[in-house]
C-alpha cells in the first residue's frame, strides 16, 4: 500500500510560479512510476507529467513541456511538480498518483494508488 498526500497548492498571477510537493509512504516507494495529473473545473482529468523509477524517463503533456518539470527526492520519499510561466488554463486540481511498474502511461486508469488533490488557481 502506498499513501500519498499533495501540498503546495494555492492562487499565483499568470506568469508566476509554484511548486507542487506530492510526499509518500508504503512499500517499494522507489520501485514506483510516479505522475502528476491535473483536472480543470468542468474537464475530465488530465495526464501532466511522469517519472519513471531511479527518474530514468520523463513524459510530459504537450501543454506543459518547457514549463513544469517533475523530480523525486529518494531519501525524502517525494515527489515534485515545478511549475513556471503559470497560465489560466493551468487552473485545476492536481494529483499525484503512482504503479508498482516502470512504464509510465498517460492514462489514470493505469495508476494505482492516488492522493486528495491541491487546488492550483492562476489568475490573470
Amino acid at each position: 500500500q502506498v499513501q500519498l498526500v499533495e501540498s503546495g497548492g494555492g492562487s499565483v498571477q499568470a506568469g508566476g510560479s509554484l511548486t507542487l510537493s506530492c510526499s509518500t509512504s508504503g512499500r517499494a516507494w522507489n520501485m514506483h512510476t510516479m505522475a502528476w495529473f491535473r483536472r480543470p473545473p468542468g474537464k475530465d482529468r488530465e495526464f501532466v507529467a511522469a517519472l519513471t523509477p531511479n527518474g530514468g524517463t520523463t513524459a510530459y503533456a504537450d501543454s506543459v513541456k518547457g514549463r513544469f518539470t517533475i523530480s523525486r527526492d529518494a531519501a525524502k520519499e517525494a515527489l515534485y511538480l515545478q511549475m513556471n510561466n503559470l497560465k489560466p488554463d493551468d487552473t485545476a486540481v492536481y494529483y499525484c498518483a503512482s504503479r508498482p511498474f516502470s512504464l509510465a502511461p498517460k492514462t489514470g486508469s493505469q495508476y494505482d494508488y492516488w492522493g486528495q488533490g491541491t487546488q492550483v488557481t492562476v489568475t490573470v
